[in-house]
């Protein structure tokens, strides 16, 4: 399926390293990065944990806090409950309330998250496109360069878990309180299909806004396209991505299991089965035509290495197609022996005969290239060589006019 793309070609963000094309397929590779970088991506989980750890405290003060207040108010005591008024639904009053406390203060968790998932973007994306090159430094240089295109759809996603976390509290306290919660229920189903497409645009956006640099629009259309053109792929990648959410999820003995896997290679496993999908993407569809290692090391230097590398690259192919078996008269080889031989056994005057012959078949030469040098298939194609080998002189002329600019790409036409 071609997909309409715009604007992503030549715009990869890729400051730092140059990237490397991938002969045994993206999925290979990526498995290769994991078992092969273990510890490096154990030590870009610990950094995202780290700017994990404020939204990680607002939940545990969450909990502290409901749990406080299922201490102070009689919710399980049938025989105290009938001494307060107006009981009905305030558990689930008190949980909504407590809810738009905390939950709104982990959509402000989200924006210093923002800082390792950006970072860790980066370095992954880099230890996966150069099979294993990593540094802290790169690290903080995808926090600069990353952030902003993190934190715009992080933000998004959050907001819009804010609001089904919100509507679904708010469809407990009306079943609480014997109301009519059909409307409220379907509510919450629809912010939930709602939470999960957005979810899933914004991770896309991520991508996109993570490994090119481009427009909000371009950023909004080219994650579109993508999602629409892979979408199942992308429903089966979030999945398989998601394991150590989903393991969290199941609770009980499985859920201490998710947190030592969140402690260590969580996160990063998370980015990188991402990364290495997106990747997959991007070289199927987008097609990047990946340069030469020459040409991108090219690319970086300045003008006068240009004009030097050109001249250079220039004179070698003219050296491979100038032929001296055609640029000068060459005499046929004699049938029969020019230079006599010496035996077994020889004496001076054989000495002097091989000498003399050996003078004679230079003359020989010299005097058959004296004859035909003039010939039309010399002359023409040593004159065509000679104003290839003039482009080569300095760039300016004896006025100090400057030429035009020498390359290898109109020096040969």
């Amino acid at each position: 399926m071609a997909l309409n793309v715009t604007n992503l070609e030549g715009n990869e963000i890729a400051d730092d390293y140059l990237r490397k094309s991938v002969p045994q397929g993206r999925w290979s590779d990526t498995w290769y990065v994991f078992k092969s970088n273990f510890m490096k991506l154990v030590l870009i989980n610990i950094f995202v944990l780290i700017t994990f750890a404020p939204g990680i405290g607002i939940m545990i003060f969450r909990s502290a806090y409901i749990k406080m207040l299922g201490d102070v108010y009689p919710f399980n005591s049938t025989a105290l409950i009938n001494f307060f008024d107006n009981t009905v639904g305030l558990a689930e009053r008190l949980t909504l309330s407590a809810d738009i406390l905390f939950y709104a203060g982990l959509i402000i968790a989200g924006l210093i998250a923002s800082v390792g998932i950006a970072g860790a973007s980066y370095s992954i994306r880099k230890i996966v496109n150069t099979h294993g090159e990593f540094s802290i430094k790169s690290f903080f240089h995808g926090i600069k360069v990353c952030y902003f295109n993190t934190v715009f759809p992080v933000t998004i996603f959050m907001l819009f878990f804010f609001a089904t976390k919100l509507i679904g509290d708010w469809s407990g306290v009306i079943s609480a309180t014997g109301g009519n919660s059909a409307g409220a229920i379907t509510a919450y189903v629809f912010i939930i299909i709602a939470l999960v497409l957005v979810g899933i645009y914004c991770a896309w956006i991520f991508a996109v806004g993570t490994s090119y640099r481009l427009k909000l629009s371009q950023l909004f259309k080219n994650s579109f396209v993508l999602l629409l053109g892979t979408v199942i792929q992308t429903v089966f990648m979030a999945g398989f991505s998601l394991i150590p959410v989903w393991l969290y999820m199941i609770g009980g003995a499985v859920r201490v299991i998710s947190y030592v896997i969140f402690i260590f290679i969580g996160f990063s496993f998370i980015i990188l089965c991402w990364t290495g999908f997106t990747q997959w993407a991007f070289d199927a569809y987008v097609n990047p035509s990946l340069k030469a290692v020459a040409e991108e090391k090219k690319a970086q230097r300045t003008k006068e290495e240009i004009v030097e590398d050109d001249k250079q690259r220039a004179r070698e192919l003219l050296a491979c197609g100038k032929s001296e078996l055609i640029a000068r008269p060459i005499m046929p080889i004699a049938s029969e022996a020019v230079v006599s031989g010496l035996g077994a056994t020889f004496t001076r005057a054989d000495l002097s005969s091989v000498t003399e012959s050996k003078q004679k078949l230079g003359s020989d030469i010299n005097a058959y290239e004296e004859e035909h040098k003039n010939d039309t298939v010399f002359v023409e194609y040593n004159k065509l060589f000679a104003e290839r080998e003039k482009a080569l002189q300095s760039e300016t002329d004896k006025k100090g006019k400057k030429k035009k600019k020498i390359s290898s790409d109109n020096l040969l036409k």
